[in-house]
C-alpha cells in the first residue's frame, strides 16, 4: 500500500488562502462601517431626514389611534345591551363596584348606539385598507423611489381624516369606507420609511436612528390619546369631531412639508455636505457602490432569518393592536375611567415604550460596538421587547380591581415592548439593506393581517359581558401570540447580511451611453466629493 505524505506547510498555505478568500467575501458583503469616520458636526442632512420621518410616523399613528379614544365618546354605552349588571359587578370586584362610575358617566355618553361587534368593525376597517397597499407600495418604492408615495399617501390619509365626523353622522357604512380609505393612504408609511432609512442611515447608526424614527409611533400615540380625551370633553364642534379636525390639519401640514423638503437619498439632496454624502454612501454600499438588482424572490422566501422577522412582526402587531385599539375600552369597562382619565391613562404605556425604545437603542449600539454580534444584540433586545409585555398582560388580567396597579403593570410591560425597535424592526436593514423596503412591506402586510384580527377577536369575546374575566381571555391570547412568535425569532433570526444580497454577485449594468459598443459600467465607491465612481469594463 502506498503511503501519501501530506506537506504540513502546503496544507497551511491552502487553509490560509481559503480563510482569506472567505474573509474577503465577508468584507464585500458587510462594509466595515466601524472603520469609516463620520463627518464633523453634530447634525447633518441625515438627521434632518430622520426627524421628518419621525414626525411622519407620529402623524401616522395619531390618525390610526384617535378613533380608539373618540369611539368611547361617540358611543352611548348606557343604551348598549349588557349581561346582568349585578352579575358583572359581582364577578369583577363585588356588588356595586362600578355603579357610581357608570351612573356618573351616563350623561357623557355619545349619540351612537353601536354594539361591540359594530365598534370592532369600525376600528378594524382602517387596517383592512392599510394592509392592501403594503406590498404594492413596497415594490413601487423600490422601483420608483419612496418619497412621493409616502408624502401623497399621508396627504390622502389626513384629508379623509377631516371627513370622519361627516361620515359618522351619515351612517356606519360611510364611516367604514372613510376609515378604509385612510388606511389605504397610510399603507406606504412603513415600507417607504424603511426604504428611505436604508438609503440614509449608516449601519453603525441603525439602532439609534431606526428606533428614533419608529418611536414616532409612540410619540404620536402619547400625544393623540390624552389630547383626544381633552378634545372629546372640551373641544369645538360638539367635542369628539374636533379630534379629527385638529389632527387632520396637522397631518396635512406635515405631508406638504415632507413633499417640499424631504429627499429620496443623499445623492439627490442638493445641499448635503459632500463629506456626509461620502460617509453615508461608503458606509452603506462599500466598494461595491450603489446598485439596484432584480429582487431575489425565491432566495428571500427560502431565508429563515426573513421568516424569523416575519413571525416576530406578526406577534408584535397582534399584541400591540389589541392594546392600541382596545385599551381605552378596557379602561372604560373594567377600570371605569371617564373620558379625560381614559385618554391620559391609555397614553402612559406608550410614553414608557417611547422612553424605553430610546434607551434600549443606545444600549444595543453599545453592545454592537463592544464586538457583540448583530445577531446576539438583536435577539437580546427583542426578547425584552416581546416577552416583557406578554408577562405584563398576564399579570394585568388579574389586577383589574386595582386601577393604579393595573395601569402601572401595563405601562411597564409596554415600556419593555420598546425593545422591538432595536430588535426585529431594524433587522431587515441588517440582512438586506438593498431590499429592506421590500422585506418590510411583506412582513408589515402579513403582520397587519394578523393585527386586524385583534379588535375583531376582542369584540366577540367581550360582547355582552364586559367583565374582567372576558378581558382576561383577550389578554391571554395576546400574551400567547407574543411568546410563540418571540421564541421563533430567538431561534432562527440573524443580524448578518445574507448571501442573496451580496453586491459582488450582481451582473454589471450596461452603460446607456455606450451606444452598443459593448461597454458596461459598474459602480465602484464614491469620490472625495461623494459622487459615484464608475469603472468602465469591456
Amino acid at each position: 500500500m502506498d503511503v501519501i505524505n501530506v506537506d504540513p506547510a502546503a496544507t497551511m498555505v491552502t487553509e490560509t488562502v481559503v480563510s482569506n478568500a472567505a474573509k474577503e467575501l465577508e468584507a464585500r458583503q458587510q462594509p466595515q462601517e466601524k472603520d469609516i469616520p463620520p463627518p464633523r458636526g453634530c447634525l447633518g442632512s441625515r438627521h434632518c431626514m430622520t426627524l421628518l420621518l419621525f414626525l411622519g410616523m407620529a402623524n401616522a399613528y395619531v390618525m390610526r389611534t384617535n378613533m380608539s379614544v373618540a369611539i368611547v365618546a361617540m358611543v352611548n354605552h348606557t343604551a348598549l345591551p349588557h349581561a346582568s349588571s349585578e352579575a358583572v359587578d359581582m364577578e369583577d370586584c363585588g356588588a356595586g363596584a362600578g355603579q357610581a362610575s357608570k351612573k356618573h358617566d351616563a350623561d357623557s355618553d355619545g349619540e351612537f348606539v353601536w354594539n361591540t361587534y359594530t365598534q370592532s368593525y369600525i376600528l378594524s376597517s382602517f387596517f383592512y385598507g392599510y394592509v392592501v397597499t403594503q406590498i404594492p407600495f413596497g415594490v413601487l418604492a423600490k422601483r420608483y423611489g419612496a418619497k412621493y408615495f409616502l408624502g401623497v399617501g399621508m396627504l390622502i390619509n389626513s384629508v379623509f381624516g377631516l371627513l370622519v365626523p361627516v361620515a359618522a353622522y351619515a351612517g356606519v357604512g360611510p364611516l367604514i369606507v372613510v376609515r378604509f380609505i385612510q388606511g389605504l393612504g397610510e399603507g406606504p408609511i412603513v415600507p417607504c420609511t424603511h426604504a428611505l432609512l436604508a438609503k440614509w442611515v449608516p449601519p453603525n447608526e441603525r439602532s439609534r436612528m431606526g428606533a428614533f424614527v419608529y418611536a414616532g409611533a409612540q410619540f404620536g400615540t402619547v400625544v393623540s390619546m390624552p389630547l383626544s380625551g381633552l378634545l372629546a370633553a372640551y373641544g369645538f364642534a360638539g367635542g369628539w369631531p374636533s379630534i379629527f379636525y385638529v389632527f387632520g390639519i396637522v397631518g396635512t401640514v406635515w405631508s406638504l412639508v415632507f413633499l417640499f423638503y424631504g429627499h429620496e437619498d443623499p445623492e439627490s439632496h442638493p445641499t448635503i455636505d459632500p463629506a456626509e454624502r461620502k460617509y453615508i454612501l461608503t458606509s452603506l454600499w462599500g466598494s461595491a457602490g450603489v446598485s439596484s438588482p432584480p429582487i431575489p424572490w425565491v432566495s428571500i422566501l427560502k431565508s429563515m432569518p426573513f421568516w424569523a422577522i416575519l413571525m416576530a412582526h406578526i406577534g408584535q402587531n397582534y399584541g400591540y393592536e389589541t392594546l392600541m385599539t382596545e385599551l381605552p375600552t378596557f379602561m372604560k369597562q373594567v377600570l371605569h375611567f371617564d373620558i379625560k382619565q381614559n385618554g391620559t391613562a391609555s397614553a402612559l404605556p406608550y410614553l414608557a415604550m417611547w422612553i424605553f425604545s430610546m434607551l434600549l437603542s443606545v444600549v444595543t449600539d453599545w453592545m454592537i460596538s463592544t464586538r457583540i454580534s448583530h445577531t446576539a444584540a438583536r435577539r437580546i433586545v427583542n426578547c425584552i421587547g416581546q416577552y416583557g409585555p406578554a408577562i405584563a398582560l398576564i399579570i394585568a388580567s388579574y389586577t383589574g380591581c386595582n386601577p393604579v396597579l393595573t395601569v402601572a403593570i401595563l405601562t411597564l410591560g409596554m415600556g419593555m415592548n420598546g425593545g422591538i425597535y432595536s430588535g426585529f424592526k431594524v433587522n431587515h436593514l441588517d440582512i438586506s439593506p438593498r431590499f429592506a423596503g421590500i422585506l418590510m412591506s411583506f412582513t408589515n402586510c402579513t403582520a397587519n393581517l394578523a393585527g386586524l384580527l385583534a379588535p375583531v377577536t376582542a369584540g366577540y369575546i367581550i360582547h355582552g359581558r364586559p367583565t374582567q374575566a372576558a378581558w382576561r381571555e383577550v389578554f391571554f391570547i395576546s400574551a400567547g401570540v407574543y411568546v410563540f412568535c418571540a421564541t421563533f425569532y430567538l431561534i432562527f433570526s440573524s443580524g448578518e447580511r445574507q448571501a442573496w444580497d451580496d453586491p459582488s454577485l450582481d451582473a454589471p449594468r450596461r452603460d446607456p451611453e455606450a451606444n452598443g459598443n459593448g461597454h458596461t459600467k459598474k459602480l465602484n465607491g464614491v469620490d472625495n466629493n461623494g459622487a459615484a465612481i464608475e469603472e468602465t469594463q469591456h
